[in-house]
């Protein structure tokens, strides 16, 4: 594999993380406004708006896909993983909900040695022990009662992690541009009776932060699905940490 491919991926997912962080400030503002369900419901319909100029540009026919269990697949962990995260968000601070989102990396080799057969160094068997036991210490086992919070982030870091490798192995016959439209199309359909179960109509005012929100998440799903066509999964987990500098900066 190409140096420069290695490169352009790992710039592509930092990228994705800075966009994702946004997002994540987003649905801070938001949380306690709105359910979760209604928010996670919106970003999807909202940034599969935002893709129709593109399709009815270049016609239907660059949607056409070989693999549709995958995409649906892939949405279904997407979408449990995404309210995990967006909870984590609303009800942690920002900084502590990056890091324990940044559990992924510890996952994404072992889904990527299971699943696509990549091999895994002892150097990175070492660290990914290693990051564990930082795991524990972050759950603090000690105390009486263990944050749900807590758990229900690192249940979504481990689903994010499935989808990101979910979107290595399509990375050979789907673009980028395919991946983030099926992904919105399907998660729009799965969110949408959560959500109206638990329905609360927007204000003008949540609208507006609703759709800043599915604007900065779809620009990252872009920056990742290019970014984990161009390199291993395992070789770009670890760039994954720096949302944890920049969530750490703006929270």
């Amino acid at each position: 594999m190409s140096q420069n491919l290695l490169y352009r991926g790992a710039l592509l997912i930092v990228l994705a993380e800075f966009f994702l962080v946004l997002s994540g400030m987003i649905v801070k503002q938001i949380t306690g406004e709105l359910p979760t369900e209604v928010i996670v419901f919106a970003r999807n319909l909202f940034a599969l708006v935002l893709l129709f100029p593109w399709l009815l540009r270049v016609g239907f026919s660059a949607v056409t896909t070989q693999c549709f269990g995958l995409h649906l697949f892939r949405a279904v962990v997407g979408v449990t993983a995404m309210m995990c995260l967006y909870y984590s968000w609303g009800h942690l601070p920002l900084a502590e909900a990056a890091l324990l989102k940044q559990t992924a990396p510890f996952f994404i080799p072992l889904f990527a040695m299971w699943w696509l057969g990549e091999r895994i160094s002892k150097t990175v068997i070492c660290s990914i022990l290693i990051g564990f036991v930082g795991v524990l210490l972050v759950l603090n086992p000690g105390h009486e009662s263990l944050n749900v919070a807590v758990l229900i982030a690192l249940t979504g870091a481990m689903l994010g992690a499935l989808a990101k490798v979910i979107i290595r192995r399509m990375s050979s016959s789907e673009s980028p541009q395919t991946v983030v439209f099926y992904f919105a199309l399907i998660s729009s359909v799965i969110a949408f009776v959560p959500a109206i179960i638990s329905w609360q109509t927007p204000t003008m005012e949540q609208i507006g932060w609703l759709l800043l929100m599915a604007c900065t998440s779809t620009i990252a799903q872009l920056c990742l699905s290019k970014g984990y066509a161009s390199a291993p999964a395992g070789q770009l987990g670890p760039y994954t940490y720096t949302s944890v500098a920049i969530a750490s900066l703006f929270g």
